[in-house]
């Protein structure tokens, strides 16, 4: 298992800035910055599964061909067991793998996905939850929610991020703590009452630099979804971090699930390594 210092936002500029990044942060930007938002559905629907922008899609079904999807924001996962613990805290791992790991639903169990080398154009890092010997339980970027899978600890690059990321939805403000202590405080934007930012325990996915810099110069996916929208703008329903350029919402529940963020904030926010522990709580 090789180590590596944690992945910072600054190495993975030149991959953000490239066509495939930029039309994703557009799709992910196109409902939760106020257009209108597609594909609206009950709380307890899943998503469409779609291949959308970075190329990945869905994969096939699990239960109809015998193969499994690949664990990305546009895929579902059936059997992915849930995340027990939404509000536990780690030690910072986080692993990327340096080729595509299959994903169990127990250690040496069964496999329910697979976990793809890059996301969203990017390289994929998660965060990891629980170790039993060497397999280690990490935090999927799929749907359901809460997702959660066992994979083998050989073959993956490991490293230590300091930063968590605290969002406090009734209060509408983020907290971003290093090393366990307040690093910034920030009133938000979040989901309104019909298209709420889902509580849970996720992680910053990725950073995307769209091609137009309005209402945000970077969009920081999470690996959570809307529970009410199958699509925000034509992409999956990805929730994120991003800037918007009205000061007067920062303190409002009025976005399609996202949560918008003042200038410094998302400065700050963009200097958190992939993989790092975002908690989401009422």
């Amino acid at each position: 298992m090789a180590t590596t210092i944690a992945p910072r936002h600054a190495r993975r500029t030149a991959v953000a800035a490239g066509l495939l990044t930029a039309a994703a942060a557009a799709l992910l930007l196109g409902g939760c910055g106020g257009s209108s938002a597609h594909g609206t559905a009950s709380a307890g629907e899943k998503g469409t599964g779609e291949k959308g922008a970075g190329g990945a899609g869905a994969g096939p079904s699990a239960a109809g061909t015998g193969k499994v999807p690949e664990a990305t924001t546009f895929s579902t996962v059936p059997g992915a067991p849930e995340d027990a613990t939404p509000d536990g805290v780690t030690d910072g791992l986080v692993v990327h793998p340096a080729r595509p790991a299959p994903v169990l639903d127990r250690p040496g169990g069964r496999r329910i996905a697979t976990l793809p080398t890059m996301e969203l154009g990017g390289p994929t890092w998660v965060p990891v939850v629980e170790s039993s010997g060497d397999w280690r339980r990490v935090l999927l970027p799929s749907r359901p929610n809460r997702a959660s899978g066992w994979i083998p600890g050989a073959g993956l690059r490991t490293a230590h991020t300091p930063y968590t990321v605290r969002v406090e939805l009734a209060r509408r403000r983020l907290t971003l703590l290093k090393s366990g202590r307040p690093a910034g405080r920030w009133k938000v934007a979040v989901g309104g009452p019909k298209t709420p930012t889902p509580p849970g325990r996720t992680f910053v996915m990725a950073t995307l630099a769209p091609a137009k810099k309005t209402p945000s110069p970077v969009v920081l996916p999470l690996g959570t979804h809307s529970a009410t929208l199958d699509t925000f703008g034509g992409g999956p329903g990805t929730v994120a971090l991003h800037g918007w350029p009205d000061a007067s919402v920062f303190g409002t529940a009025v976005t399609h699930g996202c949560v918008r963020v003042p200038a410094d904030a998302l400065r700050a926010l963009s200097r958190v390594p992939l993989g790092s522990l975002v908690f989401i709580t009422a």
